[in-house]
């Protein structure tokens, strides 16, 4: 699909960022114009406590061209993303934070990738300009996602990114799951690229993220690597790892049970008692935990036969002349 004469939507969602909003979209107004495209910015305000709402009312009576949501209180990010989604008018959508460190001057090089055939577009900061506390377990996580999910691009958490819109008819967001949509649309089969930004300092606020971002993205991976590898097929995983555990119990049990037998049987070796070893309990947890973990692999795949989601399990590119589109 070539986006050239197509409305862009800017999804923007904000907490606390008066300071920046009208420039933010004043920049993304003139940046579009410049290329000839419609925009359709939606500025999204997850519960913010300053004079946000106001400059977001304003702005819409001044701009045809933009619209506002306003939560009643503080949902996330993902949650402000997906409502920005559904709100969106465009058949490409462009993300990115209102405090200004992302570049609307960088918009115009995403839509070019999106032209060449590119699905999802995301921004690599190459050159940060954030704490290091906050830049170095974004490197280690950024590493961790490439090698877990196979999708390597340099930058997940960053939320400067471009996506066709019809993405997000199958690829549902909700909890922290916004910074991981280039994986979750490269598990259903579409092309994930990215390109470099520039990244400005921060000058006005102050950044909404602290420690806990940390452990909920490593939490979140381990979800995104489920969802991805094995949510049609549970029982693989969790069955696998009951398997290797009932298998190691049973062979540690066969091995103590014959120990038993032959120092009964040999004068030479010193008669053993399984109940002083600690192994023999070890064992013994081992072939549990493992029938319990089949157990649960089985629910699990009987969970997800009976109650198949409403997206399917694949994606469609195209269709040769003959079908119902309505199919």
């Amino acid at each position: 699909m070539n986006s050239s004469s197509s409305c862009v939507s800017v999804v923007v969602p904000l907490l606390d960022e008066q300071e920046t909003i009208q420039t933010l979209v004043q920049q993304v107004t003139e940046v579009l114009g410049k290329i000839g495209r419609t925009p359709d910015i939606v500025l999204i305000d997850d519960g913010s406590t300053d004079q946000s709402w106001a400059t977001i009312e304003r702005l819409a009576a001044e701009y045809a061209t933009v619209r506002g949501i306003r939560f009643r209180r503080n949902f996330g990010k993902a949650a402000a993303l997906a409502a920005g989604f559904e709100a969106a008018r465009g058949d490409i959508v462009v993300t990115m934070d209102a405090d200004l460190q992302d570049d609307p001057q960088e918009i115009p090089r995403f839509l070019e990738a999106i032209d060449s055939g590119f699905d999802v577009v995301s921004g690599w900061k190459k050159v940060r300009h954030d704490p290091w506390h906050k830049v170095g377990p974004s490197r280690v996580f950024n590493w961790l996602v490439g090698r877990l999910t196979g999708v390597r691009i340099h930058d997940h958490n960053c939320g400067f990114k471009a996506y066709r819109r019809e993405i997000f008819d199958q690829v549902k967001l909700y909890g922290e799951m916004h910074r991981f949509v280039p994986v979750l649309a490269d598990a259903r089969g579409w092309k994930v690229s990215e390109i470099e930004v520039l990244h400005h300092p921060r000058r006005h606020g102050k950044s909404k993220y602290g420690v806990g971002r940390i452990v909920k993205g490593f939490l979140d991976l381990l979800t995104i690597y489920f969802l991805t590898r094995f949510a049609q097929r549970p029982l693989h995983m969790i069955g696998s790892a009951g398997l290797l555990c009932f298998l190691l119990g049973g062979a540690g049990l066969a091995f103590l049970s014959a120990w038993w037998c032959v120092s009964r049987m040999v004068e030479a070796i010193e008669v053993i008692h399984l109940h002083e070893k600690a192994v023999f309990y070890f064992c013994i947890l081992a072939i549990l935990l493992g029938a319990q973990l089949l157990v649960a692999g089985l629910l699990a795949e009987m969970m997800t036969a009976m109650m198949r989601p409403n997206v399917p399990p694949f994606s469609i590119a195209k269709h040769t002349d003959g079908f119902d589109d309505a199919a």
